[in-house]
Order: structure tokens, then sequence, then C-alpha cells
């Protein structure tokens, strides 16, 4: 066998254990590294008010929609990690081992979301839309606490040509 045949054999099978890798059971390098605290069965923390069927949006988001009528949401409760989605769509980065570059990250306004255990991202956004405009909220504050920590959210979810995202209401500063 010659030295090219054999290096583009350990070149495919190099690959293809890298995609093995990458692609577990819905989230990225599953095995690289775990999170900080909590698990998909008992999350760290709770955060975010439960919002109303009948209401699923704050006042201010209510007020500033197009003729006061928002998107469609539906008031969610969900469980996952909380991520840099910059590094871990780019990269494949969540955990405790990339914690500290992910409140880095967040900490410089890169957005901040909740992975869920089926690999789903899904954008964390503060729901009250003046207040967060005007940066009287803290669930930025919270988001890089608790980076890498599987808590539990609730929040209003909105989903736009299938990009998602959860509002979550309760974090304006008092």
């Amino acid at each position: 066998m010659s030295k090219k045949t054999v290096m583009a054999a350990g070149v495919v099978a190099a690959l293809a254990a890298s995609v093995a890798l990458a692609k577990g059971p819905g989230i990225l390098f599953p095995e690289w590294s775990k999170p900080t605290m909590g698990t998909f069965q008992a999350p760290a923390k709770e955060a975010g008010e439960k919002a109303e069927a009948d209401q699923p949006w704050s006042t201010t988001t209510m007020a500033s929609s197009i003729m006061g009528k928002p998107l469609k949401g539906k008031p969610v409760s969900m469980v996952g990690e909380i991520i840099d989605v910059s590094c871990y769509l780019q990269v494949g980065k969540r955990g405790d081992k990339h914690r500290e570059c992910g409140q880095k990250c967040a900490r410089n306004g890169q957005p901040v979301g909740l992975l869920t255990e089926d690999g789903s991202v899904f954008l964390l956004i503060d729901e009250e839309h003046d207040p967060r405009r005007d940066g009287l909220t803290t669930f930025r504050q919270f988001a890089v606490d608790n980076m890498a920590n599987v808590v539990k959210i609730n929040g209003t979810q909105s989903e736009v040509d299938k990009q998602k995202a959860i509002y979550v209401q309760g974090f304006i500063k008092k």
C-alpha cells in the first residue's frame, strides 16, 4: 500500500471520528464538557415568571407591537443549559470547560441561549420590550452567572422561519 493511500485512509478515518464526536444525540460534542451545575432531570435553578396562555406578552411588548398585535407567542417551561450561542454555533463549545469564555462573551453582548437535551437551541431574551431596550433588566446578568448551568426557564416562546426564542419575564431592575 502506498504512503498516499495510507495517508488518505487516515484522513478519512479522522474525519469520520470528528463527525461522530461532533454529533451525538442532538448536542454537539456531547462528551467534551458537562454542565457546571444541574442536569436535565434536576435543573440547578428556575427563572422567569410563568406566562399566561391568554396573555403571553407583557404590556410593554403589547404597546410596542405593530397595531397592538405582537407575533404569536406561547407560554413554555423548558429545561436546558445556558450557552453562549456564538461559540456553540461556531465551534460547538459549551459546558464547564467553556463557562469562563461563555461568561465573557455574554458580558460583551454575544447572544445567550438555552440548549435543550434534544439539541435544540433557543435564543433567550428579556421579554419586557421597553425595559430591555433601555437597559433596565437583569436577565443578562442571570445568564452570565448561570452560564453552563442547566436551568428551567419559564417564558414565552416565539418562532419565525425556524428561528426560536424564549422571552423571559421578571427581570426588571428594582
